[in-house]
């Protein structure tokens, strides 16, 4: 059986390449990338494709004889927009005939309010209208998108957020090596809730505090004057007003997960709060 894993230089699916490497070996491994010299480096054991989520037939041509896909969703902001980036990769899987297609998704995608929400729902249902047989791994938050945070308490400032409610923090390989093992799987479920254990930004906060030793001051600010802390750094305010929007899906409860998913996917429980934070730390 032949694997596929798209953006597969990406850093989760450089992870969930690693993991798949690992348990079926780098032949049985198609790395699908945009840039064939970056692919090269970082897989030399892997057959390796060309494709571009722009491209219908490139795509189509990259999924040629494969039967099981990871597709990984791509960065808003591209020079096609998302939804229609994604709904070219679903025309290249069905018009190649892929069996089977995991693809990363956003949480409860079908009902989610949140903005982000849209082109993955959008992805889904382009996924099912094919008939290609799918699990949706709807992905929780990557603990790496508070490297903000994380480096306040690091250097020992005052850590501040503005959302309400929980997130489901996990490590991006972690949330890799899950879908690499959904990949495999002989019995996969349709749909996936992988979500760490649900925490609000001041236990976050307080894992911090236990990673690094430090005693800073954990604060809840307004979104207002939350920006205007990213203004201070040196940030244009269309940039900070950007990346305080990112706590929005926390803030609406779109995070708030108490699904066991994860865990069970990966036959353990996600690494320990503190330490995944030291993991970050220690490669930022």
């Amino acid at each position: 059986m032949k694997y596929a894993v798209t953006a597969a230089t990406g850093k989760f699916g450089q992870s969930a390449v690693s993991t798949l490497n690992a348990k079926i070996g780098p032949e049985n491994v198609l790395v699908i990338a945009r840039n064939q010299d970056k692919a090269t480096q970082l897989f030399p054991d892997n057959p390796i494709r060309i494709g571009n989520y722009d491209d219908v037939d490139a795509m189509t041509k990259a999924f040629e004889d494969v039967e099981r896909v990871l597709f990984v969703s791509s960065q808003p902001g591209g020079p096609v927009d998302r939804a229609t980036a994604h709904k070219n990769v679903v025309t290249a899987l069905n018009a190649a005939h892929v069996k089977f297609v995991a693809y990363t998704s956003f949480p409860h995608a079908q009902t989610a309010v949140s903005a982000l929400a849209s082109d993955h729902r959008a992805t889904e249902n382009a996924i099912t209208a094919t008939n290609i047989a799918h699990s949706f791994l709807r992905n929780n938050w990557y603990l790496e998108n508070e490297m903000g945070f994380l480096q306040s308490g690091n250097h020992n400032q005052e850590a501040l957020y503005w959302a309400n409610n929980t997130a489901g923090w996990a490590l991006e390989r972690e949330y890799a090596a899950a879908a690499a093992n959904v990949l495999m799987a002989e019995d996969p479920q349709e749909v996936y809730e992988f979500a760490g254990a649900a925490r609000t930004y001041a236990e976050l906060g307080q894992a911090l505090q236990k990673a690094t030793g430090n005693r800073f001051k954990i604060t809840q600010v307004s979104q207002e004057a939350y920006t205007q802390s990213l203004e201070a750094t040196g940030l244009d305010y269309d940039t900070a007003a950007l990346f305080a929007s990112f706590q929005a899906p926390i803030n609406d409860g779109a995070l708030a997960e108490t699904s066991a998913d994860l865990a069970n996917v990966l036959g353990h429980q996600p690494l320990e709060a503190s330490a995944a934070i030291q993991e970050i730390l220690a490669r930022s």
